[in-house]
Formats: structure tokens, C-alpha cells, sequence
């Protein structure tokens, strides 16, 4: 009974011995085509790199125009191209066939194994060898965006226009300020044409108006008045925030540019011109109280329409250079609706439109 264990422990470790081998033959073998590929790939690549090099030293030496070069080298690619298809494929009909053997025995084998490097092109390896970056043969063209984006912010002085004058103004010049931020979009109107644009997008306008000689506002009725406060003001201003849709058409002087003979698009490289307008809503208003009392220092803040317009439209225009311009708006809608006495906002400042 032993010596039957004995020989079948025997016998069960030479099939597995033997089966062991023809797996490690396999792999071997595959092995081995994989490395063949690999140097021949390599051996290629060499060749074509000398070959390159060599064409490169009769360049600098004037033997040849840059031009012939290029010609040349993409002739060199080619043939060695040729030459790693024809000896590579040898090699992989080895391998097919291998495969083929181990299928037809029923022997499992896991192919992911084995790995075979490849170069992806000739034409690739030698353009990041040697061939310059600037060849309009294999030079990529960006794609033509006519579209862009900018973050707009914009400051500074706020006031009326009364009977058609600015002047004499119940509201303090300097002490008055606007400021708004929002996003746009730019499209160029014309394929080949750098010159006209498209700007819209969204705004918040923020309008504040401090009036001079100690007064305040105050709602009676439907009309808003200006009076005299009692108490020593430190500060009084009247704030509205607008939610705007600004639109403009914009002339922008960068200039049609060229790169390896393919026309391309820059914007605000230049001087530029907005001319449009804007719409949109009223979002709040509040009156600011600031003054002293009893040595404290205090604020009250009044919150409510004020008979303000809900609805809000006017024009605007921007001259300047790159992201820089000098910026007015001018509200076509009355600032408070029912007064005997029609007022405008207007704006003046300085405006960033940031790529």
C-alpha cells in the first residue's frame, strides 16, 4: 500500500512537473517575441534619430535649406515606418501561432501577461526628436473660439440729472457712489473679423445717493422729498440695488492676427468702444441714518420701496484700453415715479471687464 502511494505521488508530481515546464515554456516563448518587438522598436527609433541628427548637422552647416530638411525627414519616417510594420509583423505572426498551439491543446492561458510595447508612430518619435516646433506640416491649430467670458467690476461717482443739469445738485458729487459686478459673455459677430463684438450678461448695480445740507428723504404719498433732519447726521445716503441684463456692441481695435499662415482671434489686446444698454429690476432700497447721540454712535437703517421705479432701462457706453475703460450709465426711467419733478440716475467711473 505505501509503495502504491509512493509511485502515484511520484507519477502526480511528474504531471504536474511537466505542466509547470510547458507554462513556463509558453510564457517563455511569448516572452521572448515581446523583447523581439520591443528591440525592433528600438533599433528604429536609433536609426531614424541618426539619420535625423545627420540631416540636422547638414542644415547648420548650409548644405541644405530648412525646407529640404523637412521634406527629407518626412521621407526618412516613412521608410522607417515601413521597416518597423514589415518586421514587426513577422513577430506577431509568431505569437499568433503560439497562441493557436496552446488553444488547440486546451491549455488556459492568460495573454494579459504579456506585454508588447509599440511604438505609436515613427512620424511621432522624430517630430520629438528633432523636427521644430514650429513646422506648419504637423503644427496643431488651436480651435477658433468666438465666444469668451469676463468678470465685469465697475466704481465710481453717482448722481441725478435734474431738468436736464447735473448742476446745482441736491446730492453730494463726491460723496455719491455706484458699484457693480457681474459676468458677460463676448462673441464676435464675424468668422474672419476681429472687430465687432456682442457683450450680455447679468449685473448688480448697487446706486447711492448722499444728500447734502443735513437732509433725509421722506415718503408722503406717492412723492418723495427731501427734508431737513432735526438731528446732526453724521452720514445719510439712499441705497438701490438693481438686478441688470446689460447689452453691448463692442468695437475692439486688437486687430486680425496671424500664426503659421492660419488667421487667429485675441480680444481686449487693444482699444475698445461699448456702445448698449441694459434692463432689469429693482431689488431694494434702503435710506442710512448715521449720527450722534448722548456720545453714541448710532445707525438706522429704514428699509422700502421709497416709490422708487421697480422697473429700471437706460443707456451706457465704455471707451478704453485692454481690460481698462472709462464707463457712464444713464437711467432712462425716472429714479422716483410719481414726483412733480423728474430725476435720472447717472453713473461715471471706471470699469474692468477681466478675462
Amino acid at each position: 500500500m505505501q509503495k502504491t502511494i509512493l509511485y502515484v505521488s511520484i507519477l502526480l508530481c511528474y504531471f504536474i512537473a511537466s505542466k509547470m515546464n510547458a507554462q513556463e515554456t509558453f510564457e517563455q516563448r511569448a516572452k521572448a517575441i515581446a523583447e523581439k518587438i520591443e528591440k525592433i522598436t528600438t533599433e528604429e527609433k536609433l536609426a531614424l534619430k541618426d539619420q535625423v541628427d545627420d540631416i540636422n548637422k547638414q542644415v547648420e552647416l548650409n548644405k541644405l535649406s530648412q525646407e529640404q530638411a523637412d521634406k527629407m525627414k518626412a521621407d526618412i519616417a516613412a521608410v522607417q515606418a515601413k521597416k518597423i510594420e514589415t518586421r514587426v509583423a513577422l513577430e506577431e505572426a509568431k505569437l499568433t501561432e503560439l497562441v493557436k498551439e496552446k488553444v488547440n491543446e486546451k491549455v488556459k492561458i492568460n495573454t494579459n501577461k504579456i506585454e508588447l510595447k509599440y511604438m505609436d508612430t515613427v512620424v511621432d518619435s522624430y517630430i520629438k526628436i528633432k523636427m521644430p516646433r514650429n513646422s506648419t506640416k504637423h503644427h496643431k491649430a488651436k480651435r477658433d473660439i468666438r465666444t469668451t467670458t469676463q468678470f465685469v467690476l465697475a466704481a465710481g461717482v453717482n448722481n441725478v440729472i435734474t431738468n436736464g443739469s447735473a448742476q446745482n445738485s441736491d446730492f453730494r458729487y463726491w460723496g455719491s457712489h455706484f458699484y457693480e459686478w457681474g459676468v458677460t459673455a463676448n462673441t464676435r459677430v464675424f468668422k474672419n473679423d476681429n472687430l465687432l463684438h456682442i457683450k450680455y450678461g447679468f449685473s448688480v448695480m448697487y446706486n447711492n445717493l448722499r444728500p447734502t445740507d443735513n437732509r433725509k428723504f421722506e415718503v408722503t404719498g406717492n412723492q418723495t422729498n427731501l427734508v431737513l433732519d432735526p438731528i446732526n447726521q453724521q452720514d445719510s445716503r439712499l441705497k438701490s440695488v438693481y438686478l441688470v441684463l446689460p447689452v453691448h456692441f463692442e468695437f475692439d481695435f486688437s486687430g486680425n492676427k496671424t500664426k503659421d499662415g492660419k488667421p487667429y482671434f485675441k480680444s481686449q489686446k487693444g482699444f475698445r468702444l461699448g456702445v448698449g444698454g441694459y434692463t432689469g429690476i429693482n431689488l431694494k432700497s434702503k435710506q442710512y441714518l448715521e449720527y450722534d447721540e448722548n456720545g453714541y454712535e448710532n445707525c438706522q437703517v429704514t428699509k422700502g420701496d421709497f416709490n422708487t421705479s421697480n422697473f429700471i432701462y437706460g443707456v451706457s457706453s465704455y471707451i478704453g484700453y485692454k481690460e481698462t475703460s472709462l464707463y457712464m450709465k444713464y437711467d432712462l426711467n425716472p429714479l422716483f415715479t410719481n414726483n412733480v419733478v423728474k430725476q435720472n440716475n447717472i453713473s461715471l467711473g471706471i470699469r474692468f471687464d477681466f478675462n
